[in-house]
């Protein structure tokens, strides 16, 4: 059979979603479980990289504890790297095959890449807390790149162009509430630098940022009051501008995680930063984050070549129907 002849495997715009979909759990699992190494103590468990050590691909012994988990981080990397892998292949073999999913999965690939390079470096650098600190928001960046993919993913193929499904302060609004969740993300590594937890145990010692701790969480703390201040504000304008359910549910569900975190946060910081709820409360933020960029992406639809709308009843088709009822009341009158 000629190459031309031979029949490559396909792949459905419903199949690739569940792709996008697992993309999206397994990379915020990677961001937890790299976290759970550092709150363990295991960031040196393996002394080298990319083998365990200088000898052995893997720990040389099953009670070297610190070494397994490390080792166990760096298997579960490898899962996401196959993960990735499909996403890209799943993008060009996806009918119809599009532009834009091919280039974010892709953007994965080159995420996952500096993730790597920048776990190597942090492991050769003994946790130096700056190269810590790009390794997390490496992996809040591929964060962004799978959510997006993962939306645009659930998009039409005949969808051309996107328009908004709130009024224009809203837009803004959400622009400005990306933007702070960013800062917060940005603060609270610098809170992680500065703080006990290095990733170092016994007699290896990482260094930290020359910073008090209360002050890095007070600003911290700022910050995550300043979101939640904008949240609350959204909420009041998009009740008040009668914004379509969709949308004010998805910025209750950012109310409702904010809320948890900042407890999760506060609780933390008074008891002792026990290792539980720092956790915790990088899971927190990954979710806090994903339900940001949810809730931004969001606020837009897609139009169909027909006009209607991917969502159905937008904030426009809403206005619509209420003018032709003030149109039909007062033809009665």
């Amino acid at each position: 059979m000629s190459l031309s002849a031979r029949r490559w495997p396909t792949v459905s715009p419903e199949a690739y979603r569940r792709i996008t979909g697992l993309s999206v759990v397994l990379l915020t699992m990677i961001v937890v479980t790299g976290g759970a190494v550092r709150l363990t103590g295991s960031g040196l468990g393996c002394s080298d990289w990319p083998t365990c050590s200088r000898n052995h691909l893997v720990p040389a012994s099953t009670s070297q504890f610190h070494a397994w988990i490390e080792f166990g981080n760096r298997m579960i990397t490898g899962l996401v790297c196959i993960v990735v892998i499909a996403a890209v292949l799943g993008a060009l073999a996806r009918v119809p095959r599009r532009r834009d999913l091919t280039l974010l999965s892709l953007g994965l690939v080159v995420g996952l890449l500096l993730e790597i390079v920048f776990g190597g470096i942090l492991v050769l650098s003994h946790l130096w807390p700056p190269f810590l600190i790009l390794h997390f928001l490496v992996s809040q960046l591929l964060i962004v790149d799978v959510v997006v993919l993962h939306h645009r993913a659930g998009r039409p193929d005949d969808a051309t162009t996107t328009r908004p499904r709130v009024a224009p302060e809203i837009i803004r609004a959400g622009r400005a509430l990306v933007a702070v969740a960013a800062v917060a993300l940005v603060t609270g590594t610098i809170v992680t630098g500065a703080g006990p937890h290095s990733g170092s145990n016994g007699n290896e010692v990482a260094k930290r940022l020359p910073l008090p701790v209360a002050d890095a969480a007070r600003v911290h703390g700022t910050v995550d009051m300043a979101f939640l201040g904008l949240v609350l504000w959204l909420v009041y304008r998009l009740r008040r501008t009668d914004a379509p359910t969709a949308v004010v549910r998805n910025l209750e569900t950012v109310l409702v995680v904010g809320v948890l975190q900042a407890a999760i946060g506060y609780t933390q910081y008074f008891t002792g930063v026990p290792e539980l709820l720092v956790g915790l409360h990088i899971l927190g933020a990954t979710c806090l984050w994903i339900s940001v960029l949810w809730f931004y992406l969001e606020l837009f639809e897609t139009p169909l070549l027909g006009g209607e709308s991917m969502h159905g009843t937008g904030a426009s088709d809403d206005h619509a129907r209420r003018d032709e009822a003030g149109r039909d009341v007062v033809a009665q009158r």
